[in-house]
């Protein structure tokens, strides 16, 4: 039986944020079994925490979805880090350094968690052909969209500015078009709103994850994207506050920044389930 926690991320508030499942002490669990339980919770992701095996790390984390193993993804990324300070684990430095397989990622703790987004593996234009069938997926006019780009830090992201929020919550996306599309949008509420909601942009997020094709509550990697991307051309200011998952039932927070050359990507994280599970034979 091996420690777990389930965490809900990017919410202060209960149910209100993304849930990510963590198994502890995972050094000795083997690939079939992480993808079985992965498969078991049917949560976007799980992850599996266990001893680095990079000296200048804290610890190693693997990311499950139903579907298969990621490099690397945001919430799975704060949640874990959440999860392993929890259950007394002292960071080296004034950081928390997490390996996964897209690298190490710094994760600071104040004035809440969040990590340092890491390089895109694609970014630049789309391709009329893609671009096309992003626009079917989306089932909108190409006149509403100010811009569209690669944003992918391992999850396969491609991004769409759709300028005005409200465009954003009334998206109704084409299910049939999407298969293996992975696209995030984004809009910004007017200064009243932005006040009311406490939050400067709307995000949603659509993806086939290996169970359906979904609408993702709360998704960091999607926001790091869209951060390092419109904050480096300067279509959003340097520092903004995210609001996801309110057309599913949700209400996350995600607050991004940039600091020099490095975009920070943070929110809240609270364990809402803790106990032990076991995982079967190996």
């Amino acid at each position: 039986m091996l420690p777990f926690r389930q965490v809900d991320v990017f919410s202060s508030e209960p149910w209100l944020g993304n849930p990510l499942a963590v198994v502890h002490d995972a050094d000795g669990v083997s690939d079939a079994q992480m993808a079985a339980f992965a498969r078991w919770t049917n949560l976007s992701e799980t992850t599996f925490l266990s001893a680095p095996t990079d000296p200048a790390a804290d610890y190693r984390v693997r990311i499950w979805t139903p579907a298969g193993e990621l490099p690397f993804a945001g919430h799975p990324t704060i949640g874990s880090a959440h999860a392993w300070l929890e259950a007394g684990g002292v960071p080296r430095g004034d950081v928390v350094v997490q390996e996964c397989g897209a690298g190490l990622v710094d994760v600071r703790r104040s004035p809440r968690l969040g990590f340092a987004a890491p390089p895109l593996v694609r970014s630049g234009p789309v391709d009329d052909a893609l671009r096309d069938r992003i626009l079917a997926g989306l089932a909108v006019q190409a006149s509403l969209v100010q811009d569209m780009a690669w944003i992918d830090n391992g999850p396969g992201w491609v991004g769409v500015d759709l300028g005005d929020a409200e465009a954003v919550v009334a998206l109704v996306p084409d299910l049939a078009a999407f298969t293996d599309l992975k696209v995030t949008v984004l809009g910004r509420w007017d200064d009243a709103r932005a006040d009311e909601l406490g939050a400067d942009v709307e995000v949603r997020a659509f993806f086939a994850d290996g169970r359906d094709f979904t609408e993702d509550p709360v998704t960091g990697s999607a926001n790091a994207g869209l951060a390092q991307w419109l904050i480096g051309s300067g279509a959003l200011p340097a520092a903004y506050t995210s609001r996801q998952g309110s057309v599913i039932g949700r209400e996350g927070r995600v607050w991004l920044e940039a600091v020099d050359a490095t975009v920070w990507v943070s929110g809240d994280a609270v364990t809402r389930v803790a106990g032990r599970v076991d995982l079967g034979p190996a």
